[in-house]
């Protein structure tokens, strides 16, 4: 994979720096591929991360959301009885990981559970009344002001 060198922009724009850093991140070689993971659009405003998190229980897992990021952080707690047992073969993995996820504006968290090794994450984008897009009437307001005005 080619890298980019995205200095020369840093240098001719202000403000543009999140958005800098995530093509850095996209563009990265060394990007984690633990554990696998689905996105999928649910309805228009909805959405559902899946994470195959097998040999994980509720306890090893931690979810955060914090302005526009998520993370999920997973660290099996070794129990005394399992040191003690002798692994073959382990084909398993239950090394700690810690998974990020960049969210959109106005995208919230809305719940998440554990099923079948799949830890389903549901988010919904509620844009803000003031910024979803209105109708303005044409004239109705108009003729209003206009008798107000001959009537004073």
């Amino acid at each position: 994979m080619r890298s980019y060198d995205l200095s020369p922009l840093y240098r001719s724009t202000v403000g543009f720096d999140r958005l800098f850093s995530l093509l850095d991140q996209a563009t990265s070689v060394d990007a984690p591929s633990y554990p696998p993971y689905n996105i999928e659009r649910t309805s228009e405003n909805a959405y559902r991360i899946s994470i195959a998190v097998a040999g994980f229980g509720e306890q090893d897992l931690a979810i955060e959301a914090k302005e526009n990021a998520l993370t999920v952080r997973g660290e099996k707690k070794v129990a005394e009885e399992a040191e003690k047992r002798e692994v073959l073969h382990q084909g398993i993995a239950a090394r700690a990981f810690e998974r990020r996820f960049q969210l959109a504006d106005y995208v919230q968290v809305t719940g998440a559970s554990l099923e079948n090794g799949l830890l389903h994450i549901d988010l919904v984008r509620e844009i803000p009344e003031a910024k979803k897009p209105r109708l303005i009437p044409i004239g109705a307001q108009g003729a209003k002001v206009i008798e107000a005005k001959k009537a004073a």
